[in-house]
């Protein structure tokens, strides 16, 4: 089967927000878009991603907005510049969908869902007459340059006069984000970096039988957790992960998941330290554990002069066996409790991947500098970000700079030369 256009058109492989940012540029252009998907519908992560309140963007300072790119924030930030957080924000409105800032900062329509918002986006697009082809598998070029989908009919042949690649990272391959792509594109000599877990658990040397039964999912609340082998980088953040059966995961461990990950990988553990009563000082802490215990065992104690319990005085217990000698020994591992991670979980595990298409084997448009008229975006890209909504922001945004820079290509008459 081969699907044909008699006009100039366009083929965007992957229907996440980045793929259908960049469908939305180049339909806005007057180009014929055929959007391609492994799934049966198109955006299956970001609903997900939406599951319990759809966190689309951040309302920080632009400049500190982008600093959470980390080593890629000079790239990223020149897609963030073209679309920041709040002209994303204006674009959400412009599709009938409020949003709100949370106490965090944090940036959700206003009734917490994606799915309103999906559907309002593809009901625009298919006004726009974008073509939209479900379970279409992409599986590389044919030797003409046609692209080659497995379908449930069989192989199609897609002539296009470019193509916008947005197939995602290598987490969620349920969701159509499996790194499939990476061997299609290393053979037609693009330079890629090894895809890595990003805002991801990770395994600790091992939980007691005991503590894993009694406390794995539980919420640790209101700690604050560093890197105090990272002193240059501002590593300490305070608010709550979870325990898991084999280690940590959750909102504070994800903010420091690169970092983490990173020295895993170049020292073989990386060592955090949990403060877990940070409203409170060292002396403050002490001087608590000081007052007499009377009768009371020293978990009741802890827990009547401290108000620590539950998962908490129990990781205490865990972590620094033997630290009851004093108050002032209690009172340090409370405030600086040691916790060896050995181990990223596995990559399908992760909220999103580092690694992919290299920066240098794109130009400034986000097109591939080995295949003229093939474009990336999203997180096939190498860059990552915390989570709190600067993922799905820079996806957004690198959509636009690759549909964009389609229609200028196209514009310009190189394709006709390629």
């Amino acid at each position: 089967m081969t699907v044909t256009s008699e006009r100039k058109n366009v083929a965007v492989i992957g229907g996440g927000p980045a793929g259908l940012m960049a469908a939305e540029m180049l339909a806005n252009a007057g180009i014929a878009v055929d959007v391609f998907d492994a799934m049966p519908s198109v955006g299956r992560k970001f609903l997900l991603a939406g599951v319990g309140g759809m966190n689309i963007t951040h309302s920080e300072p632009h400049a500190a907005f982008v600093a959470r790119y980390g080593a890629r924030q000079v790239e990223v930030g020149t897609w963030l510049n073209a679309f920041t957080s709040d002209a994303l924000r204006e674009w959400i409105h412009a599709l009938g969908i409020e949003t709100f800032v949370g106490s965090s900062g944090r940036v959700f329509p206003l009734d917490m869902k994606a799915a309103p918002l999906l559907r309002a986006w593809l009901h625009r697009l298919r006004g726009q007459g974008v073509r939209f082809h479900q379970r279409h598998r992409f599986t590389g070029w044919a030797d003409d340059g046609r692209l080659r989908f497995l379908s449930p009919e069989g192989e199609v042949l897609h002539h296009a006069d470019a193509a916008v690649l947005a197939l995602g990272g290598g987490s969620w391959s349920r969701l159509g984000s499996d790194g499939a792509w990476m061997p299609l594109l290393h053979e037609q000599g693009v330079s890629l970096l090894p895809l890595r877990p990003s805002n991801c658990g990770f395994d600790v040397e091992g939980w007691s039988d005991y503590f894993r039964e009694r406390f794995a999912g539980v919420p640790l609340k209101s700690v604050s957790i560093s890197m105090p082998s990272v002193p240059e980088q501002l590593l300490q953040r305070e608010g709550e992960c979870v325990v898991t059966a084999t280690g940590m995961e959750g909102g504070l461990i994800y903010a420091l998941s690169s970092a983490i990950r990173d020295q895993i990988e170049s020292k073989g553990c990386a060592e955090l330290r949990l403060d877990l009563l940070p409203g409170k000082s060292s002396e403050q802490i002490q001087r608590a554990l000081e007052k007499p215990q009377g009768k009371n065992s020293f978990s009741n104690h802890l827990r009547k002069v401290t108000g620590l319990d539950g998962v908490k005085a129990g990781l205490l217990r865990e972590c620094a066996e033997g630290c009851q000698s004093s108050p002032a020994t209690v009172a340090a591992a409370i405030k600086s409790l040691p916790l060896k991670l050995i181990a990223c979980r596995p990559l399908d595990e992760a909220i999103s991947t580092a690694g992919g298409v290299d920066f240098n084997a794109l130009d400034s448009h986000l097109m591939l500098k080995a295949m003229p008229g093939v474009f990336c975006a999203g997180e096939m890209i190498d860059w990552e970000a915390p989570t709190g909504g600067y993922l799905l922001t820079a996806c957004f945004a690198s959509g636009r700079v690759a549909g964009q820079g389609a229609v200028d290509w196209l514009s310009s008459g190189a394709h006709s030369e390629s």
